[in-house]
């Protein structure tokens, strides 16, 4: 391994709190020597001036530049992204009541959204008449007082629901990512590559004069 080589690896997206950003802010950094790398995490990427939340785009030529100003020696290998997004989320004092009332209006937008979606799509499909068929056609006597077919299908419905989603609580099935968390990753990976795309073309991408 060369002495002057510096590999630098950048997400694709990067939350920072703090206004002024530096690299090691952003970046994980490896260099043979050590002193050179706490160096360079002081080095200053940028200087935020929004207060509300924000996202910026860069380019990571822009960061080879201020690399490379500092220390010119070095050879710079990017193990990252080409182009990356720094979302500003400015620190906020956390409320406890208004973190629980949003926790349960969720929870109860999504069950009662939940219940009223299935009982909707049991009517339109007449899932009581066709229980009651195949109850008829398998056992040859009809329903009565005691609805078997509608008991399992209650139970099997949030019983399929907890392992499909293979998360309930602190518990799991196995270690194998949620659909739910497959989904949220690939719509971040599309909203980053959105917002990436959109500054490239509007010409805001923090990139080498």
């Amino acid at each position: 391994m060369k002495d002057n080589i510096l590999y630098v690896k950048i997400d694709q997206n990067i939350a920072v709190a703090n206004k002024n950003v530096t690299l090691g802010d952003i970046a994980k950094l490896y260099h043979i020597d050590q002193k050179i790398v706490n160096n360079l995490k002081q080095l200053e990427i940028y200087k935020i001036d929004s207060k509300k939340e924000n996202k910026f785009v860069f380019c990571i030529l822009k960061v080879v530049k201020l690399i490379s100003e500092k220390y010119p020696q070095l050879e710079i290998v990017n193990l990252g992204e080409t182009d990356f997004v720094i979302s500003y989320i400015p620190k906020k004092p956390k409320n406890k009541l208004i973190e629980y009332g949003k926790t349960v209006f969720v929870s109860l937008s999504v069950f009662f959204g939940s219940s009223f979606a299935i009982m909707t799509f049991n009517e339109d499909a007449s899932v009581k008449d066709i229980f009651d068929k195949i109850y008829e056609i398998v056992t040859g006597t009809s329903q009565h007082d005691f609805k078997i077919m509608e008991l399992a299908y209650s139970i099997g419905i949030p019983l399929g629901t907890i392992i499909f989603f293979n998360h309930f609580t602190k518990m799991k099935i196995n270690n194998d990512p949620t659909p739910l968390q497959i989904q949220m990753r690939t719509y971040e990976e599309d909203a980053n590559k959105t917002v990436i795309e959109n500054a490239s073309r509007e010409g805001k991408e923090n990139d080498i004069d």
